[in-house]
């Protein structure tokens, strides 16, 4: 039997009828749906038994592609512990992209409420029905071809580089689930809260594997809303969030006129930065803690978070949680080559590149705390290798993964990403990170977001431009003169935009992180103003 389905015959024996999932949907009409822990292990052994009678080897690729957040999760769930390898699709994907991805995962059967947007010829399952509580199947063992076979494929988002297939074993995924669910001190009495999408890895780790693993609850929620956000999360007593930026700033801009439940132990942020600002406003506001984490898809999601009960560092993404981290610069360098005075100097790949030593042997060196350089990462979590298509030799002989972010330890061994290597600004030799100027954007009056990128300039070669997104009805010039002049005040004059860009909101991916590709894309003469 698989680990995951193992932890769901433990689970469904020893509380068969407290709730795995439920579904948000239908709380504000005192209903809504549950998947109880008992159910679950039907459920499993249904999906086993059809991808049998189906001819789905373990160890086959099976897509996933529910319009349903319950019914997506638990098919989810199910075939993963039915040792077949999940591919999760985007129900609102258009074909193009469905296509795409298929075409590098290649599964041999897909699961869909129809067969629109898949490719003509693969074989289209249906959800089977569980057996009935009062069958003995509730007690049979989950029949399962061989353990340890299922996984679960995605391909990155594609929102900071060329998108690339990657498999997620059983064993990487439980091992990240664990930790996860140990940092977070999560136990049979949590309820957590998700409204991420189920087709990427912060959900399905984070959400319904490390909720498993604890033999907690988790509340499916196919949408954000804020307005009745506060009193389903009363209704349904959770006791944690599960979250990005955009979700929390939102919420920091509008909070309820009643008090928040006192139930909710933390608030967690993953997926992308989030400005220490906004997380200052959030907490004087509830009075809810935020958790900061970092992950990514080649490491099973979840890479380091900050501590739920011991010290919180604002702007830090925390500890290492499961998996080692280290920040290197390029080995016979003299100092970070992120650091200030290194004019000239170049990357030496992008995430996912090539390991190229030096003839020494070594690419890299430790950098000292505080020193900004290159993060990487190993463990039992984190992918040997690219799917097919992805490139070769991405993780180097001593197994540790070049993230493509750039950033520093402190003394403490706290982590503080400083952005993507391919976001750096190169303003005459000076690297600029955006988030600094970024944090210090997001805390002027009136500023509902901001994003900053690299412009061409004829003499310096590149020069930071801020996109903002107002919080009200300001004039363009403005707020334009105000933030000039905050940033005069306060930002040495590289790093000062030279020029802020108003607009109505910022290109997003489906977990929240901005697409600054799309941005620099845009120029100049595609600028869209939010105010006159």
């Amino acid at each position: 039997m698989t680990v995951i389905g193992e932890w769901i015959a433990a689970a469904a024996d020893r509380q068969g009828d407290a709730p795995y999932l439920e579904d948000a949907a239908l709380a504000n009409a005192g209903g809504g749906r549950t998947l109880t822990y008992a159910g679950l292990r039907r459920s499993t052994q249904a999906w086993a038994q059809c991808l049998d009678r189906a001819g789905v080897p373990a160890g086959a690729g099976v897509a996933v592609r529910l319009p349903d957040p319950l019914g997506y999760a638990t098919a989810l769930v199910a075939i993963l512990a039915a040792g077949r390898v999940v591919i999760p699709l985007d129900p609102a994907a258009p074909a193009a992209e469905v296509a795409r991805v298929l075409a590098v995962a290649r599964p041999r059967a897909a699961v869909s409420d129809s067969g629109r947007g898949l490719p003509p010829g693969l074989a289209l399952l249906r959800l089977p029905e569980a057996p009935a509580a009062h069958d003995t199947a509730d007690t049979a063992e989950i029949p399962v071809g061989a353990a340890a076979a299922g996984g679960i494929f995605l391909c990155t988002s594609g929102t900071t580089g060329t998108p690339k297939g990657i498999l997620l074993r059983e064993d990487q995924l439980s091992h990240v689930a664990v930790a996860v669910a140990g940092h977070h001190r999560l136990t049979p009495a949590d309820r957590g809260y998700c409204c991420l999408p189920l087709f990427h890895v912060n959900a399905e780790v984070v959400g319904l594997l490390a909720t498993l693993a604890a033999g907690a609850c988790l509340v499916l929620d196919g949408k954000f809303s804020r307005r009745g956000f506060w009193p389903l999360i009363e209704q349904r007593r959770i006791t944690w969030i599960n979250a990005v930026p955009a979700i929390i700033t939102v919420l920091a801009m509008d909070p309820p006129a009643t008090r928040v439940p006192g139930r909710i132990r933390f608030v967690r942020s993953a997926s992308a930065p989030l400005p220490p600002g906004t997380l200052r406003r959030f907490e004087d506001a509830f009075g809810i803690p935020i958790v900061e984490t970092y992950g990514m898809t080649e490491a099973a999601s979840m890479i380091t978070a900050n501590p739920v009960d011991g010290p919180r560092k604002a702007g830090s993404v925390g500890l290492p949680a499961g998996t080692e981290v280290r920040v290197v610069e390029a080995a016979g360098r003299a100092g970070s080559e992120y650091g200030p005075g290194r004019a000239g100097s170049e990357d030496p790949g992008k995430a996912g590149s090539a390991y190229v030593p030096d003839r020494a042997g070594s690419a890299y060196v430790p950098c000292p705390a505080g020193a900004v350089g290159r993060v990487q990462i190993r463990g039992r979590g984190v992918i040997r290798e690219y799917a097919q298509g992805g490139p070769a030799g991405a993780v180097d002989p001593e197994g540790w993964l070049d993230t493509g972010d750039v950033g520093h330890l402190d003394e403490d061994g706290y982590l503080f990403l400083a952005g993507r290597s391919d976001d750096v600004i190169n303003r005459g030799g000076e690297k600029i990170y955006p988030r600094e100027i970024e944090d210090f954007l997001a805390a002027q009056p009136g500023v509902w977001s901001v994003a900053v990128v690299a412009a061409q300039d004829e003499v310096l070669g590149e020069r930071p431009v801020a996109y903002v997104v107002p919080a009200g009805p300001w004039r363009r010039h403005e707020m334009e003169e105000a933030l000039r002049e905050a940033c005069e005040a306060a930002l040495p004059r590289a790093k000062r935009p030279g020029a802020f860009c108003l607009v109505q909101e910022l290109p997003l991916g489906p977990t929240g992180k901005v697409a600054r590709h799309r941005l620099r894309d845009r120029g100049d003469q595609d600028l869209v103003y939010a105010h006159p």
